[in-house]
């Protein structure tokens, strides 16, 4: 069965109404999606680059993640590969805050552990 691509004003997964931070939720939190964004974010890859960055990631679920990046409109195919359009930047930079965040709380971590 194929799942649709979360749009806002859709029911997605955890909201029948489909509320923008739900649908973005519902995208975001499919396997691989993040880290598809993240392997974007400095330049543009090709597909078997992307995929050898995203740690040999199965070429289906890659074609089928950046289908619904490019769907959502955060993705782009160009002719130097797959890029990040100004929607998808303007998304990494707000992911950017909380990539922070994790960096502080991972040295939170290990200095409990000491």
């Amino acid at each position: 069965m194929k799942k649709n691509n979360p749009k806002p004003g859709s029911p997605v997964r955890g909201s029948r109404t489909g509320r923008p931070i739900m649908a973005l939720l519902d995208l975001l939190g499919r396997r691989w999606t993040l880290r598809i964004v993240w392997e974007l974010r400095d330049r543009p890859l090709r597909f078997r680059g992307l995929q050898e960055d995203c740690d040999g990631l199965s070429p289906t679920i890659l074609n089928q993640r950046l289908r619904e990046l490019r769907e959502a409109g955060i993705v782009v195919l160009e002719d130097q590969g797959y890029v990040l359009t100004g929607q998808g930047r303007d998304l990494f930079a707000a992911l950017a805050p909380l990539h922070r965040w994790a960096e502080s709380w991972e040295g939170k971590m290990e200095d409990s552990k000491s």
